[in-house]
């Protein structure tokens, strides 16, 4: 509990001087609750009355367990730039102790059930930062307006990711996030499409011309009903960098997936990268492959597991700090040591309170 506090007590308490329950109480019944399952704010205020007795051996819990409309007041009205960085804070103590490295993948997820009335094909939209070696969400950032480039921009000035390769799909691919990832102290491997369609020629004529050049192409691989082989090739190439104005090119790489389903014509998908620091072709293709675990173990998680995409919270901040408790839950599930799936800790957590304080005392 030492830990939580000295995480979280910076966060200002949005109410008045005379609320009845602690602020860092509620927080902590909120996110005990979520590792629970809990979806709302009805939800955590169920799960306190459930496990009073379990939670006054951890809290004082003067004036007894909050009402939903208490945990509603608060989400909605705390400061989610405050409670954010509380996030960053914890995960900045994890990384000391983990010594963060690999690859930290950056990506966006709107939040589909997060709208204001009228206002469905505009629903929140947040940054994620994801370290893939880990399995850790290491930040999130409310993009402006919708704008991911620039909630990109902004997050990465928060962070500090030295030894750290970033990687990014085609519309972070741009001058100022090869810059700002640099300046965080990372390297960079940004996918490159058409739309840079001077660098992405001068690349493709660059891969298909080089020689000597590394290449590499894996076994194939058959799982979910497909069967799929990778190859990559990577040229050194700092002339790029120069003729394009484009920060710190080293390398430029091109990575070849032929899948292939019973019955249907074979699928081949050929991508194309910059490098601000030479890769091998097998160390590349480990990390392309990784980038897209943030799709897989932090946004699918996210919605199947934790239902965030169902989620009809929607006024104020609520959304954007419902959405880092999510995310700090997923955390803390993680960092247990038991290997079952998630949905598994998250129903033996519910159901055996020994199980839940063990996975609680990860919070330090």
């Amino acid at each position: 509990m030492e830990g939580f506090i000295a995480i979280f007590s910076e966060v200002e308490d949005p109410r008045a001087e005379n609320a009845w329950h602690n602020l860092l109480d509620v927080i902590f019944i909120a996110l005990a609750a979520t590792v629970c399952g809990a979806e709302n704010c009805s939800d955590m205020a169920d799960f306190g009355t459930a496990k009073e007795p379990l939670l006054r051996r951890i809290l004082p819990l003067e004036h007894g367990i909050p009402s939903h409309d208490t945990f509603s007041r608060v989400f909605r009205f705390l400061d989610p730039v405050q409670f954010e960085a509380a996030f960053r804070r914890f995960i900045a103590a994890f990384a000391r102790s983990k010594q963060l490295s690999g690859v930290v993948a950056i990506d966006g997820k709107a939040v589909r059930g997060a709208y204001q009335r009228g206002k469905r094909s505009t629903p929140l939209h947040l940054v994620n930062v994801w370290g893939a070696s880990e399995r850790l969400a290491l930040a999130q950032y409310t993009a402006p307006h919708r704008d991911e480039v620039a909630g990109t921009l902004a997050v990465l000035k928060l962070l500090s990711l030295k030894g750290c390769i970033v990687t990014a799909d085609a519309l972070h691919c741009h001058r100022k996030m090869a810059q700002a990832v640099l300046d965080s102290g990372a390297d960079y491997v940004l996918a490159l499409k058409e739309n840079q369609s001077a660098l992405f020629a001068d690349a493709v004529t660059t891969i298909e011309a080089a020689t000597p050049r590394d290449e590499r192409q894996r076994e194939p691989e058959t799982a979910h009903g497909r069967t799929e082989q990778r190859s990559a090739v990577v040229v050194h190439d700092a002339m790029l960098a120069k003729k394009h104005n484009f920060p710190a090119i080293r390398a430029i790489a091109r990575v070849t997936c032929a899948r292939r389903v019973e019955g249907k014509p074979d699928d081949i998908i050929v991508r194309y990268f910059l490098l601000s620091c030479v890769l091998s072709a097998t160390r590349l293709l480990d990390v392309v492959r990784q980038h897209w675990t943030i799709e897989n173990q932090l946004h699918w998680v996210l919605d199947v597991v934790f239902h965030e995409d169902a989620a009809r919270n929607r006024k104020d901040h609520g959304p954007q700090n419902l959405a880092v408790l999510r995310k700090l839950a997923l955390n803390t599930l993680r960092a247990h040591p038991d290997k079952a799936a998630l949905r598994r800790k998250v129903k033996r957590a519910g159901w055996d309170d020994t199980f839940l304080l063990s996975i609680l005392a990860h919070l330090r």
